[in-house]
C-alpha cells in the first residue's frame, strides 16, 4: 500500500489536530435515570456544539473511606478484554449477547493472527537486534495515541510504559448490560477504529482517534487491551489516575470517581472531539502479565496519560513533564507524530527526549539530525527516506537525506509509522557515551 491514496486530504487534518491547546469548559450534565428505557447510541459523526450527556454512571456502592490504591476496574477490564479484545474464551455475564461478541471475534481474531505473523513475526526480532545491553526498562512513547502494540513489539522487556497523547482512555463501566443493538454497533465501530492501526496503515489517524472518545465502549482503553492479547498478555488491574503538582501519581478512590461522575471531562485540545465521560477516566494504570503465569509473576505496568503536548499546555500544567523527569533514563518511540517535535511550539517534550531518552527508535517524525547530533546523540538509519510524509520543515527534510546518503544502504522489511514515498524507514537514535 502507499501513503498517496490519503496524503492530501490527511496532510492538513493531522497538522491541525495536534496543534496547541485552546480553552474549554465541561457542562454540568444531569444523570439519566437506570434503568435506560430504550437503548441510546450517543455517537455523534460530525462535531456538534454540544456533546451528548453520558449515561447514567452505575449505583455505586458504599464507601466508608478512600482507598489510597485507588478504585481497580479489574473486573471491567478482563470483560472488556473477553469482548472486545477478544482475548479470552471466558463465560459472558448475563446480560451480554453472546452472538454479536462471536460474530465479533469471528471476524476480529483472524486479522489480529494476520497481523501477529505479517508483522509482530518480523518486526520483534528485527528491532531486539538493534537494542544494546543494559537498556532502562522504562519506556516513554509521546504523540503515542492507543499505540501499546508498537512499544512493545519494540522493547518486549520492557516493565513500565507511558504513553502519551491527547485521547483520553475512557469508561470501562458501561460495557456492562449492554443492550443487544447497541453493542453490535459499538463493536462495528471499534472494528474501524482498530483496522488503521493493526490492518492497514500502521498508526491511527487522528479524525479516527477524536472518534474514540464517544461512545459505550471506551475506544482508546479497547486499543491497549487488544495491544496486550497480541503481545499474549491480559489485564490484572485496572486503575485511573491523576498528577499531582509535583508529578506524582494520584490514584483515585472510587468516592473521587463518584462525585466527578455528572460532569464531562475536558478535551485536551479544541479541535477533538469532546468526551462523553467524565475527567475521572483520563489517565490510566493498566498492571499486566503473561497470559496463564502464575499470581507471583511481578506485574508489568502501562499507564497512559491524556495530555496536549504543546509547550503552551505544558508551560501551564508542567506535572507531565515532571512526572517524566522522574523516571530517570528511558528509553523511548517516536513514530507517526506528525512531525511536531520539528517544531519550536513542542520544544519542551522534545527537550525532555534529549535529557532523558538514552535510546530511541523512530519513523522520520523522531529528533532532527542537527539537533541530535548537538545533544550528544548518533543516528543510523534504515530503509529509505526521500521526503516527510506531511509538509515539514524543508531544512530538517535535508538533513534527514542528507543523513541517509551518508550512511550503507540498511535493509527494514517492515513500516514503522509514516512512509516516505513508498519507502519503508527507521531511525536509531543512541546517546553517545561520554
Amino acid at each position: 500500500m502507499t501513503a498517496v491514496r490519503f496524503l492530501a486530504p490527511v496532510c492538513a487534518a493531522l497538522l491541525v489536530a495536534c496543534g496547541a491547546p485552546a480553552a474549554d469548559s465541561s457542562p454540568a450534565v444531569s444523570p439519566r435515570p437506570e434503568p435506560r428505557a430504550v437503548p441510546q447510541d450517543v455517537w455523534i459523526d460530525a462535531l456538534t456544539a454540544e456533546p451528548p450527556p453520558p449515561p447514567a454512571p452505575p449505583a455505586p456502592s458504599p464507601v466508608a473511606s478512600d482507598d489510597h490504591a485507588g478504585k481497580d476496574f479489574a473486573e471491567e477490564a478482563k470483560l472488556l478484554f473477553r469482548v472486545a479484545a477478544c482475548g479470552s474464551d471466558e463465560p459472558l455475564p448475563e446480560g451480554l449477547d453472546a452472538g454479536v461478541v462471536k460474530a465479533h471475534c469471528d471476524e476480529i481474531r483472524p486479522k489480529i493472527a494476520a497481523y501477529k505473523k505479517r508483522y509482530v513475526g518480523v518486526a520483534k526480532p528485527f528491532l531486539q537486534g538493534l537494542l544494546p545491553a543494559g537498556l532502562p526498562d522504562r519506556v516513554v512513547y509521546p504523540f503515542g495515541g492507543g499505540d501499546l502494540v508498537t512499544a512493545l513489539t519494540t522493547y518486549p522487556d520492557a516493565r513500565e510504559i507511558t504513553t502519551v497523547s491527547l485521547e483520553l482512555a475512557g469508561d470501562p463501566r458501561r460495557i456492562r448490560g449492554m443492550p443487544r443493538a447497541e453493542l453490535e454497533r459499538s463493536l462495528a465501530r471499534l472494528r474501524r477504529q482498530l483496522s488503521e492501526l493493526y490492518f492497514i496503515d500502521d498508526y491511527s489517524r487522528s479524525e479516527t482517534l477524536k472518534k474514540t472518545q464517544r461512545g459505550d465502549i471506551p475506544g482508546e482503553l479497547c486499543f491497549f487491551l487488544v495491544g496486550l492479547s497480541i503481545h499474549g498478555y491480559e489485564p490484572v488491574s485496572l486503575r485511573y489516575f491523576s498528577l499531582t503538582p509535583e508529578g506524582a501519581i494520584h490514584y483515585l478512590s472510587e468516592r473521587e470517581i463518584t462525585d466527578m461522575d455528572h460532569s464531562l471531562a475536558k478535551n485536551r485540545k479544541d479541535t477533538w472531539w469532546p468526551p462523553d465521560f467524565s475527567e475521572s477516566f483520563a489517565n490510566v494504570e493498566i498492571g499486566f502479565r503473561r497470559v496463564g503465569a502464575p499470581a507471583s509473576e511481578p506485574l508489568r505496568i502501562h499507564r497512559h496519560i491524556a495530555q496536549n503536548l504543546g509547550d503552551e499546555a505544558l508551560d501551564k500544567n508542567p506535572a507531565l513533564l515532571r512526572h517524566l523527569e522522574q523516571k530517570g533514563q528511558v528509553a523511548a518511540i517516536l513514530k507517526a507524530a506528525s512531525y511536531l517535535v520539528w517544531l519550536d511550539a513542542f520544544s519542551d517534550i522534545r527537550t525532555y527526549l534529549l535529557g532523558h531518552a538514552v535510546f530511541m527508535i523512530s519513523d522520520s517524525t523522531g529528533i532532527p539530525p542537527r539537533l541530535a547530533a548537538a545533544a550528544g546523540f548518533s543516528q543510523e538509519t534504515y530503509g529509505r527516506f526521500n521526503w516527510s510524509l506531511l509538509p515539514a520543515s524543508p531544512a530538517y527534510n535535508r538533513d534527514f537525506r542528507k543523513l541517509w546518503r551518508s550512511q550503507p544502504k540498511r535493509k527494514l522489511p517492515f513500516r514503522y509509522g509514516y512512509l516516505s514515498g513508498k519507502d519503508a524507514h527507521l531511525v536509531v537514535t543512541r546517546k553517545i557515551a561520554p
